[in-house]
């Protein structure tokens, strides 16, 4: 069994992730910015080169990189933080890998493909046409991309990017800048307005379906190779809204319908043949199915009602 590093390890994913490779038997450290008691657990920074010293004064086999500020709005308010969290932090894994020589994973994000408009994303779409990307944390995922291809060039390092597609479920706690599934479950639960952009697509991925394809990267890892991690349901906004008010009981005139949301993609759905052939990507939950399993969840974090 591997030696494995997980970045992020207290986030949404990454403690799913933990869990996961653990269950395989891998010998799983981790690293976030929480205090934690466990016995494999760093507190550092990633943005801080320096503290990160503590971290890599042993080997490991495999490092997840998932540490990072996630969320466009997010990244508008908080962009310095953005940056330096993203970019730096990023910089700062690159640079232990080559002195320590370990496999590196990296979950990028849809939010790469910026105003891409083809009906399939394909991995290969940002080197064939210039795109354009909405927003700062979308900046910063290609940011931490190019890094990554320019070290691969440079050095021949061997990393596998993933860029994920709308992940939902439970193990997400509610803050505004979290995903929309989160947004729209806690504030139909709560009462609160929120708004759903007519015409916007988008292929949601339940938490169950993406985790093991994370973890089955180090059983088939292929250097420079990049997957995208998507779902195969390619549903409306407008959808996804009425499935929350459906399961929450919410009110609906708690919505306001817009016709467009200046600093977003209208339609993002990702080609993951490559991930289902490399990977065993497998993604079988449907909205449906996932929805109402993900209210009950919340229900039981924040109760129901204001």
């Amino acid at each position: 069994m591997a030696k494995v590093l997980v970045t992020g390890s207290k986030g949404t994913l990454g403690t799913r992730l933990v869990e996961e490779l653990r269950k395989r038997g891998h010998e799983v450290w981790e690293v976030d910015l929480q205090h934690d008691a466990e016995e494999k657990y760093f507190r550092a920074d990633i943005a801080k080169y320096r503290q990160l010293e503590r971290v890599f004064e042993q080997d490991y086999d495999y490092v997840y990189h998932l540490a990072a500020e996630f969320g466009r709005i997010n990244g508008e308010h908080y962009y310095d933080t953005l940056w330096e969290t993203n970019v730096i932090g990023t910089r700062n894994i690159l640079e232990w890998q080559l002195k320590k020589g370990f496999k590196l994973i990296f979950t990028s994000s849809s939010e790469i493909y910026g105003e891409a408009q083809e009906p399939l994303l394909t991995e290969d779409l940002p080197q064939q046409k210039t795109i354009i990307q909405h927003n700062d944390y979308a900046l910063t995922k290609w940011a931490n991309e190019v890094q990554i291809i320019n070290f691969e060039k440079r050095y021949e390092t061997p990393i596998v990017r993933l860029r994920l597609f709308n992940a939902y479920g439970p193990g997400e706690y509610y803050h505004p800048y979290r995903s929309v599934v989160c947004l729209f479950i806690y504030r139909a639960l709560k009462g609160i307005p929120y708004d759903v952009y007519e015409g916007y697509h988008r292929v949601f991925m339940y938490v169950d379906d993406l985790i093991p394809t994370i973890a089955n990267v180090g059983n088939n890892f292929k250097p420079g190779e990049v997957y995208n991690i998507g779902g195969t349901e390619y549903r409306s906004v407008r959808e996804l809204s009425d499935l929350v008010l459906k399961y929450t009981q919410g009110d609906p005139g708690l919505i306001r319908y817009l016709p467009e949301d200046k600093h977003n993609t209208v339609s993002k759905r990702p080609d993951i043949q490559k991930a289902v052939r490399d990977l065993g990507h497998n993604p079988k939950m449907l909205l449906e199915e996932g929805i109402p399993i993900t209210v009950e969840w919340m229900k039981k974090i924040y109760g129901e009602g204001r």
